[in-house]
C-alpha cells in the first residue's frame, strides 16, 4: 500500500486527480469504478477543470458506479444516479452509453445484483477502483457484519450510516433503509484501487482499516490484502497513523 499525506482537503483531491488522470491518459479506454460522498467531490472538480482546458480526454472511458440507494429513482436528488450527473458525469464527455449504476427501482433485487456483476465482467473487470471509507469502515455499503460478501448484493443500512445519511433528508423517515452495493470480490479485483479520506473524524477508522486486523467487522480493512492500493489522505484523517 502506498500512502500520500496531503496538506488538506484541496491538496488531497488534486493528488487523487492526478492518479486518476493517469490511468485516462494511460488508457483511454479503461474502466473506472466510482464512488459517491462528500471524500470525492474535490478530485471530480479538478478532473472536470482539466477537462475543459483540454488536458484530458474522456470519450472512451466505461465507468460503474459503486452502489445506489434501493428505492430511489434517478431523478431523486439524493440518488447516486443525480449525484454522479450532477458533480461529474454532466461537465464531461463521458458518452451516457458506458456509464453503469445499478438500479435502484428494480424491485427484485435478486434479478438487479446478477445484472449489475454481469455488466463489470462484460467490461473485463475494473482497471482504477474509487472508494471513500464510511466511519464504521464500509467501501461501497459493505457493511460490517461476519463474513466479506463477494458480488453485487442488497445490504440493510446500519443504523450509524442511517445517522450519517440523514442530513441530506428532509426527514429521517426519508432515508433509505437499503442499497444496491458492488461487492469485495469486485472491488479486489480491480487492478488498482484509490481511497481517498479526509479529516479527524475518520482518523480513527483509518488506523483500524489499515493497521488493524483484516476482519469483516472492518470491511476496508480486506484492502491489505490488494497488491496495488494508494490511500491519499489529509494530515487530519492520517493523525493517527
Amino acid at each position: 500500500m502506498r500512502i500520500y499525506r496531503a496538506k488538506d482537503y484541496h491538496d488531497m483531491s488534486r493528488k487523487a486527480a492526478n492518479i486518476i488522470s493517469a490511468q485516462v491518459i494511460m488508457k483511454p479506454n479503461c474502466v473506472l469504478g466510482l464512488a459517491t460522498g462528500s471524500s470525492p467531490i474535490g478530485a471530480y472538480k479538478q478532473l472536470i477543470e482539466w477537462y475543459h482546458k483540454g488536458d484530458i480526454d474522456f470519450s472512451e472511458v466505461r465507468t460503474v458506479n459503486l452502489d445506489e440507494y434501493k428505492g430511489l429513482s434517478r431523478d431523486n436528488d439524493q440518488s447516486y444516479y443525480y449525484f454522479m450527473h450532477k458533480n461529474f458525469f454532466d461537465a464531461v464527455n463521458i458518452p451516457p452509453e458506458s456509464i453503469n449504476i445499478p438500479n435502484g427501482m428494480e424491485s427484485d433485487a435478486a434479478k438487479e445484483c446478477a445484472r449489475y456483476d454481469e455488466v463489470i465482467r462484460s467490461l473485463g473487470g475494473i482497471d482504477l477502483q474509487l472508494l471513500g471509507l464510511g466511519h464504521n469502515g464500509h467501501i461501497g455499503f459493505n457493511e460490517p457484519g461476519e463474513a466479506f460478501e463477494k458480488e453485487t448484493h442488497c445490504v440493510a443500512l446500519t443504523e450509524s450510516t442511517i445517522e450519517a445519511n440523514k442530513r441530506f433528508f428532509e426527514r429521517e423517515e426519508d432515508v433509505p433503509r437499503f442499497a444496491y452495493t458492488m461487492g469485495i470480490r469486485s472491488i479486489m479485483q480491480a487492478h488498482s484501487i484509490l481511497l481517498v479520506v479526509s479529516g479527524q473524524d475518520k482518523a480513527e477508522i483509518v488506523k483500524r482499516a489499515f493497521f488493524g486486523p483484516v476482519t469483516p467487522q472492518v470491511p476496508a480493512s480486506v484492502l491489505q490484502l490488494h497488491n496495488h492500493v494508494t490511500l491519499v489522505g489529509d494530515e487530519a484523517a492520517l493523525s493517527l497513523i
